[in-house]
């Protein structure tokens, strides 16, 4: 792992942008962008971990002003590389205490990366960062999955996500701290390799607190980008909290 890009470094952010199957939909980013474009309401936006600009890169296509923030130069040079990506102004820096001038209309943090910050002081950090971002009126979106320990039966901590004949993935979850990993196997020319990428897991109730706790409140919530009724059963879900006006 390099150090200095923390989990996200050359080796994942060269086939990071082909890893996901479905988040480089075309039609699934549109979605995406077309959501967070109407809740910028013509201001600007400020994307907590730009990565490789599969969002932020949509978004300004649509006129939107964007800047990011990451930790992962290796990330951002991959967005560096792409048209338009010269465009997007990104600061190097940990999201949850990173500053940038000016104030936006629209905070974003998606794609399950507020499970990245592992500790909830951290979490909370990253709430007050968004708010301390936010003019009056501003809203702060994340998109983050919904914990899925529905599927530990008693004395099982894994929850397995992808078997194929050429590697496994698996998430390990420890229901006394919310700690949890995502574990990767993958096998070539015989050879194994492992990975594996500490969370911390979070509840939507749990979120509401922390956006209470820096000043925000619940604006809406669906289980996904196209605004669909969030329910006991979504797997996911896109929350949206708003700055108050004075």
């Amino acid at each position: 792992m390099d150090e200095q890009d923390g989990y996200f470094g050359e080796d994942v952010a060269a086939s990071y942008d082909d890893g996901f199957e479905g988040q480089f939909d075309p039609a699934v980013i549109d979605v995406t962008a077309g959501a967070l474009a109407s809740l910028a309401g013509g201001g600007r936006a400020l994307e907590f971990a730009v990565g490789t600009g599969r969002v932020a890169l949509p978004l300004a296509a649509r006129g939107v002003e964007v800047h990011g923030i990451d930790l992962s130069r290796a990330m951002v040079a991959r967005l560096r590389a792409k048209p338009g990506g010269e465009a997007i102004g990104v600061t190097i820096g940990d999201f949850a205490t990173t500053r940038v001038e000016g104030t936006f209309s629209l905070v974003y943090l998606v794609f399950n990366t507020i499970m990245n910050v592992t500790t909830q002081d951290a979490q909370v950090a990253c709430f007050r960062n968004a708010a301390a971002h936010l003019e009056p009126g501003g809203c702060f979106v994340v998109e983050v999955g919904v914990p899925e320990l529905r599927r530990l039966p008693p004395g099982q901590s894994a929850v397995p996500f992808g078997v194929s004949e050429t590697g496994w993935a698996f998430d390990l979850y420890d229901t006394a701290t919310q700690a949890m990993s995502s574990n990767y196997v993958t096998v070539e020319d015989g050879r194994g390799r492992y990975r594996s990428i500490p969370f911390r897991y979070v509840w939507p109730s749990e979120l509401d607190l922390m956006a209470q706790l820096a000043g925000m409140r619940l604006y809406d919530r669906w289980a996904g980008w196209a605004r669909e009724p969030f329910t006991s059963e979504s797997g996911q879900h896109v929350s949206v909290w708003a700055k108050p006006r004075p």
